[in-house]
């Protein structure tokens, strides 16, 4: 029988709501992000504003102008351990609101249609009009109003989407293939993008656009924007975004709002409270995502964890159209709330996923237990999937699962013992540092796939079967597995 599923990863959409980050590694700033694979950082001497890269303190003095902060504002940008953030300039308690952006200060689609690409990109999605304008408004240099705000912004980040050559092909599988996805969706879109807008009003852009502003502008926003807030899917806000994350905090609530400001409370604000009591001179932090993989904190932010729940592969399997009970199983699977094709992902340290073995089983069920498919079945035949069909039917879910295990290890050019050796080495970069660590954690979640299965195996002969458990059912068969003769 030929393998009914494949590892791999979907691409992470790049409609998905964008979250905020802080900013990572620059060429103009020295950012420095939270060391990799490692769960707590202690907190360096912090500068003031003054000893800060002149670029700070320009975007300081821009800020205050514009109401933004004043001397009682209870946070400023100050270098660490941690990199360019949020620095706390007095003791500040949990929940407390650190900063209040008004909205005249936000980037969002609605700023977009109201500068002077706005005619043009109005049929755009969303993050795309916004990358323009960045772009338009970098390019326009002193003559941007947002030239302060958009100097601090990194030239690059420690995120995959930015790696080459070495450290591209350093990655595990699954994040090399979700990179690869990534760096053609963009392409595709720029080229669209470039024929469409770009081309016909060139005279709306200081410099011709290049791919590479483009991907520029979509890692800025996919590192740097706030979602999930009321009417705002997408919003870079200046100061607010230089908040660093901790993976110590593990929640995400009370971090930030939008409420209303004013008189009447007609205005609005971007509201940053601290979700844990911050001493005078660290850094407020915040947990970006606590749902997040590492190869999606790779991707989004440029750095990962060592927590092992944040190793991640996905299994991706599907319902092969060859398959003579294609239709009645596709029924079963859309009942259930899966699909033709379903994802799951296998957390290391954790249990596979609940729906995970009834679809397998599914996906391999035929010859003698095809049964289940009739109609009769149909209310049942979930509950049936749950537990083990037959030993036919498991002895192949196990065989296909650690072939398939196995052939994602070959193509792996390291062991597990040699990525952690690199990684207790020196002279690693951060991006190969970010590469080897996510493929080591995926090779550790398809051993435990594959040792789940193995031991899966070994117990077949002892395992009960639908037959047995029917059997049972109608009185035939003891709880011992002896037979029930009548006299």
């Amino acid at each position: 029988m030929a393998a009914f599923f494949s590892f791999s990863t979907s691409l992470l959409p790049p409609s998905k709501p964008f979250f905020s980050s802080s900013p990572l590694n620059s060429q103009s700033i020295p950012f420095r992000k939270t060391p990799i694979l490692s769960p707590t950082t202690p907190l360096a001497a912090l500068t003031s504003t003054a000893e800060a890269p002149p670029a700070i303190a320009t975007f300081w003095e821009w800020l205050s102008e514009r109401g933004v902060i004043s001397g009682k504002t209870p946070v400023r940008p100050g270098m660490g351990a941690e990199g360019l953030g949020l620095v706390a300039r007095r003791d500040i308690g949990r929940n407390e609101v650190v900063l209040e952006v008004p909205k005249k200060l936000w980037i969002n689609p609605e700023s977009v249609a109201g500068s002077e690409i706005g005619g043009i990109c109005g049929g755009l999605k969303p993050w795309i009009s916004v990358a323009l304008f960045l772009i338009r408004e970098k390019s326009k240099k002193e003559r941007s109003e947002l030239k302060a705000y958009l100097d601090v912004l990194p030239e690059t980040t420690d995120s995959t989407i930015f790696c080459n050559g070495t450290s591209l092909m350093a990655l595990g599988t699954q994040l090399l293939s979700t990179t690869t996805g990534v760096k053609q969706y963009l392409q595709r879109e720029f080229q669209r993008v470039e024929q469409e807008i770009l081309e016909p009003n060139s005279r709306l852009f200081p410099s011709p656009v290049t791919l590479e502003d483009f991907t520029w502008a979509f890692g800025i926003l996919r590192s740097r924007a706030f979602s999930r807030l009321r009417g705002e899917n997408l919003v870079l806000i200046p100061l607010a975004d230089l908040v660093n994350h901790s993976p110590d905090i593990t929640t995400e609530d009370y971090a930030y709002e939008i409420k209303g400001g004013g008189l009447f409370s007609r205005d609005l604000l971007f509201s940053l409270r601290s979700p844990v009591s911050v001493k005078a001179g660290e850094q407020v932090l915040i947990q970006y995502d606590l749902n997040k993989s590492n190869a999606e904190l790779a991707l989004d932010y440029g750095f990962i964890e060592s927590k092992s729940d944040r190793n991640v592969y996905t299994l991706t399997l599907q319902i092969s159209e060859s398959d003579q009970f294609a239709g009645d199983k596709l029924d079963i699977a859309e009942t259930n709330g899966l699909g033709e094709t379903a994802e799951f992902d296998i957390i290391l340290g954790y249990p596979l996923p609940a729906k995970l073995l009834p679809y397998l089983r599914l996906v391999a069920l035929g010859g003698t237990d095809a049964f289940l498919l009739e109609s009769i079945f149909s209310n049942t035949i979930w509950g049936h999937l749950e537990l083990p069909v037959s030993r036919a039917n498991e002895e192949l879910v196990c065989r296909v699962v650690r072939d398939a295990c196995k052939t994602a290890l070959s193509g792996y050019q390291t062991t597990i013992e040699e990525d952690e050796k690199l990684m207790e080495g020196e002279g690693l970069s951060a991006r190969l540092g970010i590469a080897v660590g996510v493929r080591a954690g995926e090779k550790k979640v398809l051993q435990q796939i594959d040792e789940f299965f193995k031991q899966r195996e070994e117990e077949l002969d002892e395992i009960e079967y639908y037959q047995e458990r029917r059997l049972k059912d109608l009185g035939l068969v003891g709880e011992q597995g002896d037979i029930i003769f009548w006299e």
